[in-house]
């Protein structure tokens, strides 16, 4: 196999723009193989556009078709277990967009299939993996640089998005067509890199607010603490309503700290004594000198490092990284079986707001499907009594 196939599900935004990323040979080791959607103007438009590319309106079909090696997901959130499970039955290779799911209880069971079926191959799209800036955070932490983290603070409210875009589909921003809002729409990437560079942690507290600035069933504004193994904190915010919108992630360590800003942007800052021995070292009149107008150069060196908007190129280089696994045995820099972190994450934050109190990892999954049931239920009711009204 020189290229890899791959069989595209769902021709909405993503769906086309994976499209034309692989018909322009974006994708080195990738081609389009075919496109599927059950809706009859995505098929018009897809022959149109591709009309040497075949098309199915059935996902299964397509993949008993033998024109494609590979299926990359792009429909709602809740189907990507299912049809990444039928995928790998079939000998499939399948790559997922993000969330690997809804709940943690059906990514589990796709997780434990997938691993029943090692020879075939299992991805998830974290393009912001592939972001050059993203992987220096990630090195410079593993290498120890700024020591043991401390305290992680990320806010992410760059997410505006106006009521029309939630009136243009009925399944978006619903407890059962799309199960949550900003954090398993919009936040899922800043929640796999926010784990992926610092780790899970062990207790998550949050407060959600649920159609707060938006007339939607799920949640629109996030708060929520977490608590590391070593006793570290770390505090999450993301919402859709700030149109001014600040997305700032700083990670404290002992000897040292990173600061981004706007992902584009990283400040390094290496301390050149670890701050215990500082502590140790100093009295007050070395605080005087230090934060009375002198010079921070005998404190700290700092590294600032700043990289261009990466959209698109990211979702290329996973495409290829996937294809390159499959042909060469590349490892993967987004095994599918990761997706569960992301999705225990969003999990949580929701469960501890549901709850009213501090949840600890991993979650009750039994508990929070039946919390997120009684929402799907609730939903459906009120939708009902609108249609009587």
């Amino acid at each position: 196999m020189e290229k890899l196939r791959y069989g595209i599900i769902g021709f909405g935004a993503q769906g086309g723009a994976y499209a034309s990323f692989l018909s322009a040979g974006k994708v080195a080791k990738g081609t389009l193989g075919a496109i599927c959607d059950t809706d009859p103007l995505k098929k018009a438009a897809a022959n149109e556009k591709y009309p040497d590319v075949p098309f199915f309106d059935n996902y299964i079909e397509m993949m008993e078709s033998g024109k494609v090696d590979a299926i990359i997901t792009c429909v709602p959130h809740y189907l990507h277990p299912e049809m990444g499970i039928e995928a790998l039955k079939r000998d499939i290779h399948a790559l997922l967009e993000k969330p690997a799911g809804v709940y943690t209880k059906q990514v589990r069971e796709l997780n434990e299939f997938a691993q029943s079926k090692p020879e075939v191959s299992f991805g998830i799209m974290f393009n912001q993996r592939m972001n050059p800036l993203y992987q220096k955070i990630k090195e410079v932490v593993e290498n120890g640089d700024i020591g043991d983290i401390r305290r992680t603070n990320w806010i992410i409210t760059t997410w505006w998005r106006p009521q029309g875009y939630y009136n243009q589909s009925a399944w978006r921003a619903t407890w059962g067509g799309e199960g949550g809002g900003v954090l398993v729409n919009q936040a899922p990437h800043q929640l796999d890199l926010w784990q992926w560079i610092c780790g899970m942690p062990v207790k998550v507290y949050s407060k959600c607010k649920f159609g707060f600035r938006r007339d939607i069933a799920t949640e629109d504004e996030v708060t929520a603490m977490v608590e590391y193994e070593n006793g570290a904190t770390g505090v999450f915010v993301t919402c859709t309503h700030d149109i001014l919108g600040t997305d700032r992630l700083e990670i404290l360590g002992e000897k040292g700290k990173i600061i981004v800003e706007g992902s584009k942007k990283i400040i390094i800052r290496r301390l050149k004594t670890s701050e215990r021995e500082m502590s140790e070292s100093m009295d007050m009149s070395d605080v005087m000198r230090i934060f009375m107008g002198n010079s921070m150069d005998d404190v700290y060196d700092e590294e600032v490092i700043e990289i261009p908007d990466q959209w698109g190129t990211q979702h290329c280089l996973v495409m290829d990284n996937f294809a390159d696994h499959v042909i060469n045995g590349t490892p993967l820099v987004a095994s599918g079986q990761e997706g569960i972190k992301g999705v225990t994450l969003a999990n949580a934050i929701h469960l501890s707001t549901w709850l009213g109190k501090e949840v600890e990892l991993p979650i009750d999954e039994e508990l929070f499907l039946n919390e997120l049931n009684k929402r799907v239920e609730e939903e459906k009711l009120a939708d009902q009594g609108k249609n009587f009204a």
